[in-house]
């Protein structure tokens, strides 16, 4: 798979809102993309879990996850929620603070990576188009069955 097809895949997954039966196709996704540097990434992105079965799916949702906000490359809000008016917020609680954004190498690449303050887990992010990132879960006892969580954020 090339970066073209798996951009055209990723376009196909987001129209159709369909879910992914073989994660190994995300992990092939991942592999076709280009890396970005955190500077390019600032600014306010709304986020989708790509529906796969993992874990964290059913904790975003009814967290009411809308995206992630990156201020400056020291400055991250990793879970923007919406409140029960609909009103956005940063949940520091669950997020366990804020996060960072650095250079970090995985599988063989590095890219931009969000680095939660109060937990081991790490967000790897590479770009799915002009104004999308495809991201990936990492860290500790954030595998699920072996299984990473992926999640796309679009530029808000």
């Amino acid at each position: 798979m090339d970066a073209d097809q798996a951009r055209a895949r990723i376009a196909a997954l987001q129209a159709a809102d369909d879910a992914v039966s073989d994660t190994g196709e995300c992990d092939r996704l991942w592999a076709a993309l280009e890396t970005v540097r955190p500077e390019e990434i600032l600014g306010t992105w709304k986020g989708t879990g790509i529906s796969t079965g993992h874990q964290v799916e059913g904790l975003l949702a009814q967290a009411r996850w809308y995206g992630k906000t990156f201020h400056s490359v020291d400055r991250v809000e990793p879970l923007i929620c919406r409140d029960e008016h609909g009103a956005l917020f940063s949940h520091t609680e669950l997020a366990k603070g804020e996060a960072s954004l650095w250079m970090v190498e995985f599988r063989g690449e590095t890219t931009a990576t969000m680095v939660y303050d109060g937990q081991p887990v790490l967000d790897h992010f590479k770009r799915a188009g002009d104004d999308t990132l495809l991201g990936v879960m990492n860290g500790k006892n954030v595998l699920d069955d072996g299984r990473h969580f992926y999640f796309l954020l679009e530029r808000a």
